[in-house]
């Protein structure tokens, strides 16, 4: 059991509860609330509310000037960190009970994790994977709404696991679910780290704010887990500075525990040799040798045979909207990939270039979110602008923004020379359609931003927008 230290108490704590909520409209008789300091609103506020709705105790970072009779109050240092605990606690440890490991980074998270999950499926294992595009128990799928669930998701899912076997989990661990305390409480078997670029700079402010706070997942790390990072990246030996874990390494270009070279790289996979022993696959890009790099090492660490792990990342299977991509009749060839950082969308732009003759055009529909990171849309821009032949800025999800505006700061990264290159549509369904009238035989589209989302957010009304199907649906238009 984890512990939470108690600054002051009013009321008794020898009371039975039901259940614990931090948003006061899911409160009903005999439950917790735990008030939460948010982004948005501040769960302080929703105290009485919370009582109203018939909250018997209440957990908070200050106890009210006025605390109602029967109602058991508990202040804390730390509302967000109380509740992982407490929801570790109420689902009894579950991570306990399985080997959970949880990945991060800024790109790569996504694909590592899922494919994870696909591979010790592969090899006979009951397996967890909690992820932005989905989570698993076992074979039951259900929904994901953020990368790093919120406490009570992530342990109700973790208990479910238990119940059903599961004995190896793979999670993503999200900036902002460190942050927000979302992973305490939990019981790591191991961490992964990918790389470490331009993003969420909105939520973190600094560069070595967001730095940090992924290191600190590492510095939490008991001695009985295992860090597996990346050295390649200057910021991989800073994650594994503090931490009490068995330290591994892995790189392309550096020494490492783990090592691969690409000896192949082709629009239908990959040809590696990981620690001297080679192995196809049908993923592509160099950001996926270090993916499957990642993959291997891990799997080694949990004790699966090297043998079996190379046969199994032969067999695995690209992740939705990750390097998707379809070819037409005409031979066009159009590739759907979530890239929404600078250095993301660098990674799929150069995997596309190292494998196209350069007598095809190069044509990237792209876009940047709304109420999110700003400087990263003239950097965006300029990497689009640089590393393809026509270039078509549009809308991605504009949130409360307004996407003509977003597009603008997008175009201030252009350089003068490349002006020609790009033109600006607002409407992304119109964008698509364009890349594929302007497409000629041989020719690559890549719709980068959105990947496997299936939505698009303006004004915050979502409707039903795939990147996949619809540039699936112009291209069969063409062939008409």
């Amino acid at each position: 059991m984890y512990k939470v230290t108690l600054n002051a108490v009013v009321g008794s704590t020898s009371i039975a509860i039901n259940e614990i909520h931090f948003d006061s409209r899911n409160v009903s008789n005999n439950d917790v609330f735990v008030a939460i300091k948010g982004t948005i609103s501040n769960g302080h506020n929703y105290i009485d509310t919370a009582i109203q709705q018939g909250a018997i105790a209440i957990v908070c970072e200050k106890i009210p000037d006025n605390c109602i009779e029967n109602v058991t109050y508990v202040e804390v240092d730390n509302s967000s960190k109380a509740l992982a605990v407490m929801a570790s606690n109420y689902y009894d440890v579950p991570s306990e009970n399985l080997k959970l490991v949880g990945v991060t980074g800024t790109n790569g998270k996504t694909t590592i994790v899922s494919l994870l999950y696909q591979l010790f499926k592969k090899a006979g294992y009951k397996v967890g994977l909690l992820s932005t595009v989905n989570i698993f128990v076992n074979d039951k799928k259900y929904k994901a709404t953020h990368t790093t669930p919120d406490p009570l998701t992530i342990n109700k899912y973790l208990k479910e696991m238990n119940t059903e076997g599961v004995e190896f989990c793979f999670m993503e661990v999200s900036s902002h679910g460190i942050h927000q305390n979302r992973t305490e409480g939990l019981h790591f078997e191991g961490g992964v780290f990918t790389n470490l670029s331009h993003d969420h700079l909105d939520y973190h402010e600094t560069f070595a704010a967001y730095r940090d706070v992924k290191k600190s997942f590492f510095d939490k790390l008991p001695k009985s887990a295992f860090s597996l990072v990346n050295i390649d990246d200057k910021n991989g030996l800073v994650m594994m500075q503090n931490t009490a874990s068995k330290k591994y390494t892995y790189a392309l270009k550096s020494y490492a525990n783990y090592r691969a070279q690409i000896l192949e790289n082709q629009l239908n996979g990959l040809l590696l040799k990981i620690n001297d022993n080679e192995v196809w696959t049908k993923l592509i890009g160099k950001f996926n040798a270090y993916n499957l790099l990642a993959i291997y090492g891990t799997a080694d660490l949990l004790g699966l045979e090297s043998v079996e792990i190379l046969r199994l990342i032969s067999d695995l299977e690209s992740v939705s909207g990750r390097f998707e991509y379809l070819i037409s009749e005409e031979n066009i060839t159009a590739i759907v990939d979530y890239a929404h950082t600078p250095d993301a969308l660098k990674n799929v732009l150069e995997t596309i270039n190292s494998i196209r003759t350069k007598n095809e055009d190069l044509i990237t529909v792209v876009g940047c979110g709304g109420d999110r990171d700003k400087a990263k849309r003239p950097k965006m821009a300029h990497i689009a602008s640089v590393l393809s032949t026509k270039v078509i800025f549009t809308s991605d999800n504009p949130r409360s923004e307004v996407p003509e505006v977003i597009i603008e700061d997008m175009e201030a990264g252009v350089e003068p020379q490349n002006f020609k290159k790009t033109m600006s549509i607002v409407d992304r369904k119109q964008a698509i359609k364009t890349a594929c009238q302007l497409a000629n035989a041989n020719d690559i589209i890549l719709i980068a931003g959105k990947g496997h989302e299936t939505y698009q957010e303006v004004n915050g009304v979502r409707t039903d927008f795939n990147d996949y199907k619809i540039v699936e649906e112009f291209l069969k238009q063409l062939q008409k």
